[in-house]
């Protein structure tokens, strides 16, 4: 009897009619006897932080709102977030988590003090959605929590009183504040994070700084037993001193995960990014260049960590990830709004495509940001809601959570503009709890198709299907009057051959296939 497989290819969008000359010739051999890791549900988390329009107007509008809501949760949102079966969200920051006090989102709402979120805008932040609402939300998700606790102005008894208020099932004070807030049982925090980038909005520390601060931290930091992970901050890009500081003063093995950033700009200027929609062919592969340097960096964090912990029971959360522009002309600067395409369709693919293929160490990532922030899945505007391109992926990984990675060889051809060069075609491939084997693939290419030849070794495919997203513009992208623009569609350039199954891959392209 033949296993089931779904063969997932991630390709966004496509030439048709083009000739042999113009189409790409890539092969792909994929070894289900050659198992890596298991890939953690946790790679597909979200980020939502108190910045723009993430949290107010795009996860809450409160109980009174004329917008159909539950407990102030916005209902559309919600539903769309539990169609995703988001896996973990990380909260309240980033760069807001160092000046959150938590106290100030307990207890009467009416009473909560006002603070000025100085980092993103210098705008009023009520306090209106805190620890219960927060709390509230992931129950109604089925979601994990990750909780980021204050270390750049807070202290190690703010941290530790704020744990065990959420987490303690005891009589203590902190525990019956809770309850007199109306939480009995406590809720469980899978994940706590010790600060957020403390090389930079974090405090400017040096590594050999925050790691002493770390294990002050965790040394307080109470909660039941083996419920909680405990994460430091770690650095950007290729930092890999905050790594092997964080490594290296891990003798009380309280250290869990360590966590890495990695934003991909256009133009790799933080002043002058890109812009999020009309971009020129220069900023499409530029784009995908520098999300592909994903797969360097988690490569160069890895080594080092292996050095120290060879058993890999530390992992690597990369608890923000995505694609930053310029903001949308007219926007507030400090919101990060910005336009979401078929361009970030097919760079969160890489990224997810890079996570799986390192899910011998990668365990958690949580993409920049859920809602209206950055390369959010989700944009709203009023009663108005739309699912973006990015969102779609994500839907389109589903099958990935809990598979086993499996190694690949692909050999294809690159994809060139300028004098930039990427490869034409990426994969990942996973073999599922059920038996079925899992592979996705994106084109990187915006204007070639490309023949795929697949083998799999051992294995027999009887019958395939598939799904496409697809669009003809490399900016296409779902408005709010617009909103299936990028959707899946069925596909059928995939068929059975002598040796596996053989893909006409469109150009520009994310396609899911199941091969029995």
């Amino acid at each position: 009897m033949a296993i089931a497989v779904a063969l997932f290819v991630v390709i966004v969008a496509g030439a048709h009619g083009a000739s042999e000359s113009d189409v790409v010739q890539a092969t792909l051999i994929v070894h289900p006897d050659k198992p890596v890791a298991v890939i953690d549900p946790d790679i597909y988390g979200q980020f939502a932080e108190h910045l723009g329009h993430g949290i107010y107007g795009g996860l809450w509008v409160g109980e009174a709102s004329h917008i159909a809501n539950t407990r102030g949760f916005r209902n559309d949102v919600v539903s769309a977030l539990k169609a995703l079966a988001v896996p973990v969200v990380r909260w309240p920051g980033g760069c807001f988590a160092d000046q959150y006090h938590w106290r100030d989102g307990i207890g009467p709402r009416g009473k909560r003090p006002v603070r000025v979120n100085v980092n993103w805008g210098g705008v009023e932040e009520t306090n209106a959605v805190g620890t219960h609402e927060f709390m509230d939300l992931m129950e109604m998700l089925g979601a994990k929590a990750y909780v980021d606790t204050n270390v750049g102005t807070g202290s190690p008894q703010e941290s530790k009183d704020w744990l065990e208020y959420m987490t303690s099932p005891t009589h203590s004070a902190l525990a019956e504040e809770r309850m007199r807030n109306g939480r009995k049982a406590p809720w469980r925090v899978d994940f706590v994070g010790f600060g957020n980038e403390p090389w930079g909005c974090g405090g400017h520390m040096r590594p050999e700084t925050y790691s002493d601060l770390y294990h002050r931290f965790a040394a307080f930091a109470s909660t039941p037993p083996g419920t909680t992970t405990k994460i430091a901050a770690g650095g950007y890009d290729d930092e890999v001193a905050w790594t092997e500081a964080l490594m290296a003063g891990n003798k009380f093995n309280d250290l869990d995960a360590i966590t890495l950033h990695h934003y991909a700009l256009p133009t790799g200027d933080w002043k002058h990014k890109g812009a999020a929609t009309g971009f020129g062919e220069d900023q499409w592969i530029s784009t995908m260049q520098a999300a592909l340097r994903m797969d360097h960096l988690i490569a160069e964090h890895s080594a080092v960590m292996d050095r120290y912990d060879p058993a890999k029971k530390v992992g690597l959360y990369v608890d923000e990830w995505g694609n930053w522009y310029d903001p949308e002309p007219g926007s507030q600067p400090g919101f990060l709004e910005q336009g979401n395409t078929l361009r970030d369709a097919l760079t969160a693919a890489l990224n997810l495509n890079i996570f799986q293929a390192h899910a011998d160490r990668v365990r958690m990532a949580n993409i920049a940001q859920m809602v209206n922030v950055l390369q959010a899945l989700i944009l709203t505007d009023g009663e108005r809601m739309v699912l973006t391109p990015t969102y779609q992926a994500f839907m389109m990984f589903k099958p990935f959570r809990g598979a086993t990675d499996l190694a690949v060889e692909l050999n294809t051809s690159e994809y060139r503009y300028g004098d930039t060069a990427v490869p034409a075609l990426q994969v990942s491939a996973a073999r599922s709890g059920s038996g079925a084997i899992l592979i996705s693939l994106v084109n990187l290419d915006p204007h070639h198709p490309a023949h795929l030849g697949v083998a799999l070794k051992p294995f027999s495919a009887a019958k395939v299907s598939g799904t496409i997203l697809t669009a003809d513009a490399m900016d296409a992208h779902n408005s709010f009057e617009r909103p299936d623009v990028v959707v899946p569609q069925p596909f059928r350039g995939a068929s059975l051959a002598p040796d596996g199954i053989a893909v006409d891959v469109p150009s520009k392209s994310v396609i899911v296939l199941t091969v029995q």
